[in-house]
C-alpha cells in the first residue's frame, strides 16, 4: 500500500525510454501528478533505434535461415534444374522494405506507448530537459518562428532516465553512408557487398550475424581473444564456431586503430599493421551514458568514472529527491532492468512497498544463431567470488534432446548452476534458437530458490526443448550435498 498523503505528490521524469516510461506509469497509477520530458519519442532510443528495430532485423535474418536450412527437413522451395536435379534457391531480401518496416513499427509502438501515459493521466513534453536543483527541470521546447521557449517544470520527485548513445572514436567517425553506428544502419537501401564490423560485444555480435545471413560479407574485427568476451566462454565458443560455418571472417585478437573512407568503400587499419578494406563499416565500440549537460553534478548527483549516475537498488542517487533508471545508470545496460528501476524508483519515492533490485536474478540474451540466454551466477563471476568449490554445474548438449532433433537443431547446451549443499539453483546458461523464451524456467528457479530437485520434478512436455532443463536437473540429483574428493 502507498503512503497515505494530503496533497498530490508531483513526479518530473527526464528521458521516456523504458526506464522513464514505466516510472512515469507507475506515477500515475499510484495517483501522483506525473510530468515525462522527452526529446526524441516516448519508447527513446530502445524503441526508436536500437532493441526494438535491431532485433525485427533479427527476425528477418532467422526467416531467411529457416527458407535456406529447410532441405534439412525434407522441404523442397525450389525448381528442379536442367539435368532434374534439384536448384539451392536464392533467396532475395529488400533490405529498403525490410527497414521501412521496422522503422515503422519501432514508430508505431512509440505512439502507443505515448497513448498508454496520456490516458493513464501524465502529461507528456516534447523537449530538451536539463535539473534545475533538486527539485526542478527546466525545459527547452520549439517555438516556431520565436525561437524556444523555457519551461521549468517542479518535482517532489524527479527521475533520471536519459539513455545512452553509441561510443565514437575519433580515428574512426561515423559519417552515416559508409561508416555507421547501430543508429545509422536503418538508412541503407541495399545489403552492404561487404561489412567490417569493429567490436564483438553482444552489438557487433548480434549485427555481423544478421547482415551475413541476409547476404553480406561479414569481416568481424575482435580485439579478444574470442567473440562475446563478456559471456560463458562455451556459449561463445558456440557462437562463434557457427560465426565460422556460415562464411564469416572472425579476425581474433586484432585490434582496430583507425577506419577511413576510400573512394567506393571504407579502410580499416589493425594495431598490428594489417589493413582490412569493405564497402561498409559498424562502429560497434560500446556506449557512453547521456548524463553531460544536464545538471547533474550542480545538483549534487554522484557520478561514476564513465560518466554513468551512482544509484542503490531502489534506484536512488546520492540526491535523495532523485531518482535514476536505464543505460545512464551504473547498473546493467538492460531494457528489462531500466523498466524495473523505473517502477522501483517511484514506488520507493511514494512509498509502495518494493524489493530492491539484485542483478543476480536478472535474466539477459543476445539475438545471435543460436542465442544465449544467461541467467544468475556462472562459471566467472563464481570463480571471481571465489566460490567455484561451493557450487556444482551440469551441462546437457542441446542435440541430444529428442525436440531438437526434430527441428534440425545441431548446437546448443543447456547448463545449471547450484549450490553443492543445498541443491539451490542459483545460475544458468541456455545456447538455443529462441533462448530468450527458454530461460525464463531458470529465472523463476533462481528468483524463488528451488533446488534441481523441485526443477526436475516438474514436468515438461515431451518432446520439448525445455526437457533438457529437467534433464539436467535431474543429472544434478547425485551431485550437490555430496563432498567431492578428489
Amino acid at each position: 500500500m502507498a503512503r497515505a498523503r494530503d496533497r498530490k505528490d508531483r513526479i518530473v521524469v527526464l528521458g521516456g525510454g523504458p526506464g522513464g516510461y514505466e516510472a512515469a506509469l507507475a506515477g500515475a497509477q499510484l495517483g501522483a501528478d506525473v510530468t515525462l520530458i522527452e526529446r526524441e519519442g516516448v519508447g527513446g532510443a530502445t524503441v526508436l533505434t536500437d532493441v526494438v528495430p535491431s532485433k525485427s532485423l533479427i527476425a528477418t535474418a532467422d526467416a531467411v535461415s529457416a527458407v535456406r536450412s529447410s532441405d534439412i527437413l525434407g522441404v523442397q522451395s525450389f525448381l528442379p534444374g536442367s539435368e532434374g536435379k534439384p536448384v539451392r534457391p536464392e533467396v532475395a531480401v529488400n533490405l529498403a522494405a525490410v527497414n521501412k518496416r521496422l522503422l515503422a513499427m519501432a514508430g508505431a509502438q512509440s505512439v502507443d506507448m505515448l497513448n498508454a501515459l496520456q490516458e493513464a493521466g501524465v502529461r507528456v513534453v516534447h523537449g530538451e530537459g536539463r535539473l534545475d536543483g533538486p527539485n526542478a527541470v527546466v525545459v527547452s521546447t520549439a517555438a516556431g518562428d520565436s525561437g524556444t521557449d523555457f519551461d521549468r517544470i517542479e518535482g517532489d520527485t524527479l527521475v533520471i532516465a536519459t539513455g545512452s548513445r553509441p561510443r565514437e572514436l575519433d580515428s574512426a567517425k561515423p559519417d552515416g553512408e559508409r561508416i555507421l553506428t547501430w543508429k545509422q544502419l536503418y538508412e541503407l537501401r541495399s545489403i552492404p557487398e561487404h561489412l567490417i564490423v569493429v567490436g564483438s560485444g553482444v552489438t557487433g555480435a548480434e549485427f555481423a550475424n544478421a547482415y551475413r545471413t541476409l547476404g553480406a560479407e561479414v569481416t568481424l574485427v575482435s580485439s579478444r581473444d574470442q567473440v562475446l568476451p563478456g559471456e560463458d566462454a562455451d556459449a561463445a565458443a558456440v557462437i562463434e564456431s557457427a560465426f565460422k560455418r556460415i562464411g564469416m571472417n572472425v579476425m581474433s585478437k586484432s585490434r582496430a586503430d583507425s577506419v577511413t573512407r576510400t573512394e567506393d568503400g571504407v579502410l580499416v587499419r589493425l594495431a598490428d599493421g594489417r589493413e582490412v578494406t569493405g564497402s561498409h563499416c559498424l562502429m560497434a565500440v560500446g556506449s557512453l551514458p547521456n548524463t553531460q549537460g544536464i545538471g547533474l553534478r550542480a545538483a549534487g548527483i554522484e557520478l561514476t568514472e564513465s560518466g554513468h549516475i551512482y544509484v542503490n537498488k531502489v534506484a536512488r542517487t546520492s540526491v535523495p529527491s532523485i531518482y535514476a533508471a536505464g543505460d545512464c545508470t551504473a547498473m546493467l545496460p538492460l531494457a528489462s532492468v531500466a523498466s524495473m528501476q523505473g517502477r522501483t524508483a517511484i514506488m520507493h519515492a511514494l512509498g509502495d512497498f518494493v524489493r530492491p533490485l539484485n542483478l543476480r536474478n536478472v535474466s539477459a540474451n543476445v539475438f545471435t544463431a543460436p542465442e544465449i540466454a544467461t541467467v544468475g551466477w556462472n562459471e566467472k563471476s563464481l570463480s571471481e567470488a571465489s566460490d567455484m568449490a561451493k557450487a556444482v554445474s551440469h551441462t546437457i548438449p542441446l542435440p541430444v534432446n529428442p525436440r531438437a532433433k526434430m527441428v534440425g537443431i545441431k548446437d546448443g547446451f543447456v547448463k545449471l548452476f547450484a549450490w553443492k549443499v543445498s541443491g539451490t539453483v542459483i545460475g544458468g546458461v541456455i545456447v538455443a534458437p529462441r533462448a530468450s523464451e527458454l530461460v525464463f524456467p531458470l529465472a523463476l528457479a533462481v528468483e524463488h530458490r528451488l533446488t534441481v530437485d523441485q526443477v526436475a520434478s516438474a514436468f515438461a512436455v515431451y518432446p520439448s526443448l525445455t526437457g533438457a532443463i529437467t534433464d539436467a536437473a535431474r543429472a544434478m540429483h547425485m551431485q550437490y550435498g555430496v563432498e567431492v574428493v578428489e
